[in-house]
């Protein structure tokens, strides 16, 4: 019997990627940002997990635990692609490792948040960051 694979529509065609931040390596990202349109709400870098991993994990923030736990749900990406979603995160690409950020609420900008908020409540409001 013949497997199916999901098709996924990106909000971004490849054609549309531009070079924004080049030679950082991947990161991963849900899907709740690449495929759903939703802006970055919450990202952190932890120690990479080889030479090419930048370390930069990117949520929207409404994502359950049982998303973020299913590799159907967050994916591998170059950083520059989720730049492109998202121009507001370039800033904070090369903070060091276990940094976190949250976005703050109706703006473009970030503030520092401790990195365990994001591992134990990612799906919790922004403002409570």
């Amino acid at each position: 019997m013949m497997e199916h694979k999901r098709q996924t529509t990106y909000i971004l065609k490849d054609k549309e990627i531009q070079d924004l931040v080049l030679g950082m390596g991947y990161c991963y990202a849900s899907n709740s940002i690449t495929i759903d349109g939703m802006k970055v709400g919450y990202m952190y870098r932890e120690t990479p997990e080889s030479p090419t991993d930048s370390g930069w994990r990117f949520f929207s923030g409404t994502e359950s635990q049982e998303e973020i736990d299913n590799p159907e749900h967050v994916e591998i990406y170059e950083v520059n692609t989720i730049a492109n979603y998202d121009v507001t995160i370039i800033p904070y690409l090369h903070s060091e490792s276990d940094t976190a950020f949250g976005r703050i609420e109706c703006k473009n900008d970030f503030r520092i948040v401790k990195i365990w908020t994001l591992i134990n409540y990612p799906n919790s409001p922004h403002t409570n960051v």
